[in-house]
């Protein structure tokens, strides 16, 4: 198809449409710059609809393609007019196929990267062969009955393109469950077609792109979705929203470096999805020979600098500055306090004033400016404050009835402390609701809908009684959320290294490694031969786990470990002291865990056998080991009055896991002796330097 041709039909679609060509341009859309250059090395198709005519709102597509071009021009160095996106009107079948025939085919030729995005409602179609088949839904469904492009279709136009490096990112979803359960998020899935045909046009074009199928063009399919039932979700914050797979694949993509592995992506991606939203997890698509192990710069050509954002714009006289945060992984963001820092290349530090959603406005700190940002110009993450007064917040099930409803506010205002039903200012980390077909009994349900094990009362319990029962189970699920708050791989200035194996042979294996280098590449994710190409990493029953801790520092270290499972219960490392029989104190006593600098540790080191076996269920993990510049004194203070086990290295329940955790968060507040000029009190918030604290997160699935 010749360009002349492809802007006429434009001209005539958008006529169609009852929209000018100076409003198209008015939209921000580049294509038009795009086809004035020919040499493009790297070129984009994002698209993004929220509004779709006969079907429910969506909310987070064109927050995506904020992310992804954000992305694209801030990392990956793409030009702002070799990315195309087309949003809500825009993103119809016709637009759709024109663009990535000419904005993509035409113009990507060996070697380039080419990268093409959807979030929108995804679908199944019959074609009359009784088999269903996947499609993404454009904007103009319903107009005709062929409005949607087939799976089948987009493998073809992705394959056509002359380039080995492709990569398809679909924030989409296929299956339509009937069952409504309660869940936290909006589900990107339209009810299937139960019958449609293929037009001529689309006929012709399957055809034509057979003919022009690459062999070198292999491209990487990125899926929101591993399973056929399982279903996208778009996380609601507080007055914005955005897809799960695209907020946490651009988030750790902003973190990263190009070192890792595309396997690594997958693992932090998979763990990051699994803790906000439930069971929902990503998968990958390739005919390329494991491509899980190349490197994430084969796809996503990132640089080595390292941010949490940019400076998006200047105002107030240079005296304010626009940021965007998007690198910020979503938990922390939503909790991201004013009078956080962010610093510049140049040493200058911003100080957070008022924060909504991805935008900050900052202020220097030091009136006395040496040089002025320039927009774009990236910010890293200098101290971060977190408030003290952080709850548990609740969703209610839309299921629930008007008396329920009341019944259940009244009820959480007693325990307004720890667990709240939240406002239209704030995002719900968990959903209260009824349990499928047992309308009489009440649980507590992840976001994605999953029923939290242990959580369902008996039949005919009142809805107050429920929550009162539910309360120690909020109080765990608080302190958990507050160690995960302190999680910073990516921007720690603490140099530290750990590695989680199974010792159960005599080599030990590799499950991951996490570290705040950045450069660490291989042996990263280790996958049980039964589950290839998994996301979370699998670890069989049976298994003995040791972790081992390098000081890559010159400062000595102290460490904690704190955990979760997957029935929201506690634990913590307990390193208790071992005294002589003849010199055994009164009162047990931990001991701190002490890393000297440029030295390694294993936990647990209890010999003969060493490690800890995991459990002897299937189950999901979650831990995070917390290294500090000083001691953990108010840690060990709150730990201490559990009592000691026989092993003198345990891994064993939290009795008072808020308690601990609080603890915690004030050690590292202690540990970074931030000068009182950031004008907040010790007693409002925690204020954590990164050169004092790394936070890495371990996830895992035992099976």
């Amino acid at each position: 198809m010749k360009r002349r041709r492809f802007l006429q039909q434009i001209s005539g679609l958008l006529a169609a449409l009852g929209l000018a060509e100076t409003e198209w341009l008015s939209l921000g859309n580049p294509y038009y710059q795009a086809l004035a250059q020919s040499n493009s090395r790297k070129l984009a198709l994002l698209i993004g609809i929220n509004q779709y005519p006969q079907s429910s709102a969506l909310g987070g597509c064109v927050t995506d393609v904020e992310l992804q071009t954000e992305l694209l021009i801030n990392r990956f160095g793409f030009a702002a007019s070799d990315i195309l996106t087309l949003t809500e009107e825009q993103a119809s079948k016709k637009f759709i196929e024109n663009a990535f025939l000419d904005h993509l085919g035409k113009q990507a030729k060996p070697g380039d990267v080419v990268i093409f995005h959807f979030s929108g409602y995804g679908t199944r179609v019959n074609l009359g062969t009784g088999i269903f088949q996947n499609a993404i839904v454009p904007v103009d469904e319903g107009k005709e009955s062929e409005a949607y492009l087939l799976e089948e279709t987009l493998l073809l136009l992705l394959r056509s393109l002359p380039t080995n490096r492709v990569t398809a990112v679909l924030d989409t979803s296929y299956y339509h469950s009937r069952e409504l359960k309660p869940s936290g998020l909006r589900i990107r899935t339209r009810p299937e077609l139960s019958l449609a045909t293929l037009q001529i046009e689309e006929l012709e074009l399957i055809q034509q792109l057979k003919t022009k199928i690459s062999p070198i063009n292999n491209p990487l399919i990125l899926n929101a979705t591993s399973e056929p039932n399982q279903q996208a979700g778009e996380l609601l914050f507080s007055n914005w929203s955005a897809g799960l797979f695209t907020y946490a694949l651009t988030q750790y993509l902003w973190e990263t470096t190009p070192a890792k592995t595309i396997q690594i992506l997958l693992s932090h991606v998979g763990s990051s999805m699994y803790k906000l939203g439930g069971k929902q997890q990503l998968s990958l698509l390739s005919e390329q020979k494991n491509p899980q192990n190349s490197l994430i710069v084969d796809y996503f050509p990132i640089d080595n600098f390292r941010a949490v954002g940019i400076v998006k714009a200047i105002e107030d006289d240079s005296k304010t500055f626009k940021l965007w945060l998007g690198g910020l992984p979503p938990q922390v963001l939503e909790n991201y306090g004013v009078n956080s820092r962010l610093s510049l290349d140049t040493g200058e530090e911003l100080i957070v004033k008022s924060r909504s959603g991805l935008i900050a406005k900052a202020q220097f700190t030091n009136k006395e400016i040496i040089k002025l940002p320039q927009v774009g110009q990236i910010v890293k993450e200098a101290i971060r404050v977190l408030p003290r007064n952080l709850h548990v917040n609740v969703a209610l099930d839309q299921g629930l009835e008007r008396i329920e409803r009341v019944d259940a506010t009244s009820a959480f205002s007693a325990i307004s402390r720890i667990a709240n039903i939240i406002t239209t200012e704030e995002s719900a980390d968990y959903v209260f609701g009824k349990v499928a077909q047992i309308p009489s009994r009440y649980g507590l349900f992840s976001l994605g809908g999953e029923l939290i094990i242990n959580t369902v009362g008996e039949v005919g319990e009142a809805v107050k009684v429920a929550v009162q029962r539910l309360t120690p189970k909020f109080s765990t699920l608080l302190a958990s959320k507050l160690w995960q708050l302190t999680e910073n791989e990516g921007t720690s200035l603490l140099p530290v290294r750990v590695t989680l194996e199974t010792v159960n042979n005599i080599v030990p294996r590799v499950v991951m490694i996490r570290d705040t280098l950045g450069n660490t590449s291989i042996d990263n994710t280790y996958q049980i031969p039964s589950n290839p190409g998994t996301t979370i990493p699998k670890v069989a029953v049976g298994s003995r786990l040791q972790y081992g801790i390098e000081n890559l520092s010159d400062r000595p270290i102290y460490l904690m470990l704190v955990a979760l499972n997957n029935n929201q219960s506690a634990f913590a490392f307990y390193p208790w002291e071992v005294f002589p029989a003849t010199d055994i104190p009164s009162k047990p006593q931990l001991r701190e865990i002490l890393i000297p600098p440029g030295k390694s540790l294993k936990i647990p080191n209890n010999q003969p056998i060493p490690g800890w076996l995991v459990p002897t269920r299937s189950t999901f993990c979650e831990h995070q080991i917390i290294l500090s510049t000083a001691p953990f004194k108010e840690t060990l203070t709150a730990l201490a009055i559990a009592k000691p086990t026989t092993d003198q290295q345990a891994i064993s329940p939290l009795i008072n896991p808020l308690e601990v955790s609080q603890a915690l968060l004030q050690d590292l507040h202690n540990a970074s002796k931030v000068k009182t000029d950031i004008n907040i009190t010790a007693n409002d918030a925690y204020i954590l330097d990164v050169n004092n604290w790394a936070s890495l997160n371990f996830s895992f699935q035992v099976i």
